[in-house]
């Protein structure tokens, strides 16, 4: 298993929820991570938190997916020593 796996699995036992701007963080980290570069149109309407998502996703933007899976593993340690 990799960091970035175990990491995954680790983000869902934190004791305490990260707020939403970490849930944020964390969720554009994995999807950089994991996919790259977003796609996709952004959503729109009311889906304020598919475009907060898809913001967050965006503004990673270039960023190398191992690069992502770094950052991804290290806030993960963070939360962990916080919690």
């Amino acid at each position: 298993m990799t960091a970035f796996e175990q990491a995954q699995q680790d983000v869902q036992t934190l004791s305490r929820k990260p707020g939403n701007d970490v849930l944020l963080k964390l969720y554009a980290l994995y999807k950089q991570g994991s996919q790259g570069d977003v796609t996709g149109a952004r959503p729109g309407g009311f889906d304020f938190v598919g475009g907060a998502k898809y913001d967050a996703w965006a503004g990673l933007k270039g960023m190398s997916q191992d690069d992502a899976q770094r950052e991804y593993v290290a806030l993960v340690e963070t939360l962990k020593a916080h919690s």
